[in-house]
This record gives C-alpha cells, structure tokens and sequence, in this order.
C-alpha cells in the first residue's frame, strides 16, 4: 500500500468547491430535482425568482464543479509524482470508485453527476501526459467550442451531403422528454424502477446531445491547467490576471447575454433546414455560461485572496466535504419533492423553494464546520479514500478532537 500521508490543504479552493456546491443546489431548489418542467411558474414574481437562479447559477455551478474536478485531478497526480509514484491505476480504481457511487446515487436521483465526473475523468489521463501548457489550453479551448454541435451545424447547412444533412436536421431527443409521471404521483419502488431502467439512459442522452461531455472535459483540462501554473497554490502571483480576467469574462458574458440571439438569426433557417440555428443558439447560450462561471470564479477566488477570506472562507469546510453533502442533498429533498414522499413539487412556489435551500444549505454549512472539529474526511471521502488505497487504516476522527492538527488533503 502508498503511504496515506498528510499534505496541507489549499483553503481557497476548498471555499470555491464549497462555492460551486452552493450554486449547484441552489439550482435544485427551485428545480424542485427535475419536476419544475411539469408545471413551469407562470406568476411574474415566480418567474422573476426563477430566472434570476438561472441566469447565475444554473449550468455555471455545473461548470465549476467541473474545473474543480480538473484542479482536484492535478492536485492527486502531482503530490504522487513528487513522491516518485505513478498514480494512474489506482486513479482509474478511484474513479471506478466513483462511479459506484454515481451508479448507486442514480437509483435516488436521476440527475446525479457523479457518474458522469467518473467516466469522464478518465479521459484527463492521456492529457497529463501532454506536457505543453498551451497544447494543453488549445485542447481544452477545442472541447469548450463544442467541435460535434459544429459539425452538425455545418452538416445541417447542408455542406456535408444530402443524407448527413438530413439526420443533422432531426430534432434532439431530449428536446420532447417529458416529466415521468411515476415522479409525480408514483410509489417509491416505482420511482426506482423507472431510475433504473430509464434514469440513466436519459441521464447520458442528455449529458451528450446538450454538450455537457465536450464541457465537462473542456472544464477539467482548464482545472488541470490551473493546477499546473500555480494559480491555487501561488494565488498572489495571479492577482492582476484575476482582475483582468473577471473584467474581460464580463464584457463576454454582457454581450453573449444581449447578442446571442441576434448572431444566431444570422444562421439561414428554413421549415426543414431549423436545427443549424438552433444549435447555433445552444452552442452560443453554452459560451454565455462559461463566460459568466468564469466571472463566478475569477471573482470568488479576487475576492478571497483580496480581504474577503475569512466571510467566504466560512464555505470551505463545506467544500471538503462536496461528496457528501451533495448526496445528502438528495437524500433529504428528492422526497419532499417527490410523489412517493411530500409530493410538494405541485404546490412549493419558486421563491419558497430559493429560501428553503438557503436556510438548508446554512445548515449543512454548519454542520460542516462542527463535523470537521472531530473528523478529517466527511463521510463519503473517508470511504472514498479508503477505498482508493484499499486500506482502513486512514486517519478519520481527529485525536483529542483539537482543531491544531493538520487536515490531510
């Protein structure tokens, strides 16, 4: 067995993981886990909470979440290839790991993204090996331009042959996916079932026709990528790139929000020939998102290393325990949602359900903070951890239960 050691923890990361958490919840909420699109909100005031959800966080904390696996990834390689280890087959075994999780999460809730994270970390391996940061960066770039929507954009104009064309202009499947009733007003076992035998496929269908493949593994290398010049373990060093950067990613995400549909009228359409600019609409709305995550984390990380550490510091404990809390957020609100528990996806307005995750999230914050005066590692990533080296022997209740000991990362 590798020696499980202790390594210092880098607290602004932890903060912006627990930061990207937040985001991703907060987005649940009022999408009541996947059963808001029955019944949308049609109340101004509603609407108003909802998009205002939208508009920040919804597909940017996903993306954060994502970068943050690519910098957790490098972070893992790094410290074992300084120790003189190659740590690519027990990484595979983590990410297996991983995986079960996702598997065994997805009989709960659909929407899990564990899963995902697993199979597509595995694609990060032969990267590390690409030595060259701006190779690297010019990968990373490739995947975030979503290169199969372009190619089905161009099939779809018609400069790829009758045939290509044709299948570019059919509708995506998950386009006219609709809310299972068994979600609605169904019995527990049912609601398994129907996981298990439609949760999954509808999961992946939607994860690779909207690009959230090609985003996911475009985000991660990006992490990678920032691991590797430092921008967490030296962040001083970065201060002007931050503030240069959020201003930059502002400027794109202001005009992506009031051009994007402006530009994709600009691709011809017809009755039968409508999905280039369709795709053209994702392809951009998909930029937009990365633009204003990146302003997300560029700010977050400004504003932590320039005074701010200590009010959003208060969400790092939160972040070293991401697993398990995003799981237990599930555990708790998919059946207060849910037919088979509260049902209350039919009468849970969007306000309602924005305060109520914000007073849940505080609380697992809190909660958070009193676990890590006794223990190392939240539940799940001790189990995690001690699965990856096959080995109980990892430090989990701290000794003496004092706050001076290190935290191993």
């Amino acid at each position: 067995m590798e020696n499980v050691s202790y390594t210092p923890r880098m607290e602004g990361l932890d903060a912006l993981r627990g930061f990207a958490l937040f985001g991703l919840f907060i987005v649940h909420m009022p999408e009541l886990f996947e059963l808001y699109w029955d019944h949308p909100a049609t109340d101004p005031l509603q609407l108003a909470v909802h998009d205002t959800v939208w508009l920040l966080f919804a597909g940017k904390a996903f993306a954060l979440l994502a970068l943050c696996f690519g910098v957790s990834f490098f972070i893992i390689m790094d410290r074992a290839a300084r120790r003189g280890v190659d740590f690519t087959g027990r990484f595979v075994w983590r990410l297996a790991l991983l995986a079960a999780m996702g598997l065994l999460h997805g009989l709960w809730y659909r929407g899990d993204v564990l899963e995902v994270l697993a199979v597509m970390g595995l694609f990060l391996l032969p990267f590390h090996r690409v030595r060259s940061n701006r190779w690297l960066l010019a990968i990373a770039v490739f995947f975030l331009l979503q290169p199969l929507m372009l190619v089905r954009i161009v099939a779809g104009l018609g400069g790829a042959g009758p045939a290509l064309g044709e299948w570019a202009n059919q509708p995506l499947r998950f386009w006219s996916a609709t809310t299972p009733q068994v979600y609605l007003d169904g019995g527990f076992v049912e609601t398994l079932r129907t996981n298990i035998l439609d949760g999954w496929g509808f999961k992946w269908l939607f994860m690779y026709e909207s690009g959230r493949l090609s985003q996911i593994l475009g985000l991660s290398l990006i992490g990678m990528l920032l691991g590797r010049i430092g921008f967490f373990s030296r962040p001083r060093d970065f201060a002007r790139a931050r503030i240069v950067g959020v201003l930059v990613a502002l400027a794109v995400a202001v005009a992506l929000h009031f051009l994007r549909e402006p530009i994709a009228a600009l691709v011809p359409a017809t009755e039968a020939m409508f999905m280039p600019r369709a795709l053209a609409n994702a392809l951009l709305g998909s930029l937009s998102d990365l633009a204003v995550m990146a302003v997300l984390m560029l700010g977050f990380v400004a504003l932590y290393y320039g005074g701010a550490h200590r009010a959003l510091g208060v969400l790092a404990p939160a972040g070293r325990m991401t697993l398990t809390l995003y799981v237990v957020q599930s555990l708790v609100f998919v059946p207060v949602f849910y037919g088979y528990g509260l049902g209350l996806h039919a009468s849970m307005t969007q306000l309602q359900a924005v305060l109520l995750g914000l007073a849940a999230f505080a609380v697992q914050v809190l909660v958070a903070h009193l676990w890590f005066r006794r223990f190392y590692y939240g539940p799940l990533e001790w189990l995690w951890r001690a699965g990856t080296y096959l080995t109980l022997d990892v430090p989990f209740v701290r000794r003496g239960g004092g706050t001076g000991e290190r935290v191993p990362a």
